[in-house]
């Protein structure tokens, strides 16, 4: 059996066909923006780092963005494996199914349309409350917060529409926007040696430094923040040579987003002083602005103008985040819909070869999720962006796990490919790694949607049971079929 046998979709055709997405449209570069872009590098940085330095173990949080990154890493190396043999927008659930049946494969595909369309719920909750805010106190315009989150779903719809290559392009500059100014406050820091302590190498890099405190809760955000990664493959079939393209852009996301969110948070704890990070950031999130403890050094450095930056790039780097899970989601629909799971209706593509109904869909579901919120009256971050992104951060745990189990059953059961350590050593030592992740996630999710126990027991019930309902319905289906 050859990897055309084994491949759902092959990229070889320079025109498109009915139901295919568009080849040759992205090569590398745009595929790490729509990347760099689910991970959302400033709302990372802004969102994550003060809970992970004040809760978690301190100036050691840098050290768990390393952990993480390895773990992602050894799951990338069975992916990519996968990747080379099957090309499909659907991603996951296609590359469970081959492992692991069809219809696991069929109920984790519900899992993954669950884990994108909260994460960009969750987003539009945060980006409505920063966006509201901003033209208040420029404008005077006080419009409530769910108002520029519907407006945005129109635009984010439009884009979408508009085809992959026009989204690669709107994304490059917001992710180049915020990547720029981090980086450059990063470096400056790290080439005048750190601030009032030093560098502080040994005090976020040390064995001791790591595992000080609380190192599980800084390892599960540090896990978060690399949310996304895999979007490198659900673009394969629209990649100029998927498998060399998708290969490199997977290898090259992970190690940018955990060479930069590790240097990053090393130099705003330097910036503060090892000794005194902790306390720096725990002040930052009593005072009800987390966000303040990455911005303040950076405004010591560069001067006040950053203040009134920082905050619009926030905003657009949430634009960037929303803007790439929609196209996710969609191309899941479109991928489900061709192969017959979800009407056929869905794979109908518009002029510039873009899923314009699966956009539709997808947008619907943005808005029934969204509205209750807005509807009951609570608050965007504390509840919607809080509760929903924990929730993705789950499901997309399980659907890391069992890639890697079905990666390995896969490759033992096709014998496609004889390299044992792409195959069957890093992929289970990344489940192993990704189950450990699981776990610490479980211990810490009340914390990770800073929401209460009932609320996290419900929350977290609901990846199981979408997951249930997914095969129940595969299961169904299948016996449909063969009656």
């Amino acid at each position: 059996m050859d990897s055309q046998t084994v491949s759902r979709h092959t990229t070889e055709p320079d025109a498109p066909t009915a139901g295919t997405l568009k080849p040759n449209a992205l090569g590398v570069l745009g595929i790490l923006f729509f990347v760099l872009s689910a991970q959302a590098p400033l709302t990372g940085i802004a969102g994550a780092s003060p809970i992970a330095v004040a809760l978690g173990n301190g100036p050691g949080v840098p050290a768990a963005y390393l952990v993480a990154g390895l773990v992602i890493l050894l799951f990338s190396v069975g992916f990519v494996a996968m990747g080379r043999h099957v090309v499909d927008a659907g991603a996951f659930y296609t590359y469970i199914g081959k492992g692991l049946g069809r219809t696991t494969g069929t109920g984790s595909a519900g899992l993954a349309l669950f884990a994108y369309c909260t994460i960009q719920a969750a987003m539009y909750g945060l980006y409505g409350a920063i966006v509201s805010g901003l033209v208040a106190s420029h404008t005077g315009l006080d419009l409530p917060w769910w108002v520029w989150a519907l407006a945005t779903m129109a635009v984010v719809l439009a884009l979408g529409a508009a085809g992959v290559e026009m989204g690669a392009k709107v994304l490059a500059v917001f992710v180049l926007a915020e990547f720029s100014i981090l980086s450059v406050f990063a470096l400056v820091t790290l080439f005048k040696g750190g601030g009032p302590e030093g560098l502080g190498l040994a005090s976020s890099f040390s064995p001791s430094a790591a595992l000080d405190g609380a190192p599980g809760v800084a390892v599960m955000f540090a896990v978060a923040s690399m949310f996304g990664f895999e979007a490198t493959a659900i673009y394969g079939e629209e990649a100029r040579e998927p498998k060399k393209t998708v290969p490199r852009a997977t290898y090259l996301a992970v190690t940018v987003v955990t060479g930069f969110f590790a240097l990053v948070s090393w130099m705003l704890i330097s910036a503060y002083g090892a000794s005194k990070a902790t306390a720096a950031a725990g002040k930052a999130l009593e005072s009800g602005d987390g966000a303040g403890f990455v911005f303040a050094p950076i405004a010591a450095d560069f001067g006040g103008w950053v203040g009134d930056v920082l905050p619009v790039l926030l905003a657009t780097s949430l634009f960037a985040g929303i803007l790439t899970f929609h196209n996710s989601a969609n191309r899941y629909l479109f991928s489900l819909g061709r192969d017959g799971l979800l009407p056929l209706r869905l794979c109908r593509l518009n002029r510039r070869h873009a899923p314009w109904t699966a956009g539709c869909v997808q947008t619907v579901v943005a808005v029934l999720l969204v509205a209750p919120f807005a509807l009951a009256g609570k608050d965007p971050v504390l509840t919607l962006f809080s509760w929903f992104s924990g929730v993705a951060v789950l499901a997309m745990m399980l659907l890391y796990l069992l890639t890697s189990v079905s990666v390995v059953v896969f490759f033992r059961r096709a014998r496609l490919d004889a390299r044992l350590w792409n195959t069957l050593i890093a992929p289970a030592l990344g489940a192993l790694g990704i189950a450990g992740a699981i776990w610490l996630i479980l211990a810490n999710f009340t914390t990770l949607i800073g929401g209460e126990r009932t609320t996290a027991l419900w929350l977290t019930l609901s990846v199981p049971v979408v997951m249930a309902l997914g095969l129940v319905a595969a299961r169904v289906r299948g016996r449909a079929a063969d009656g």
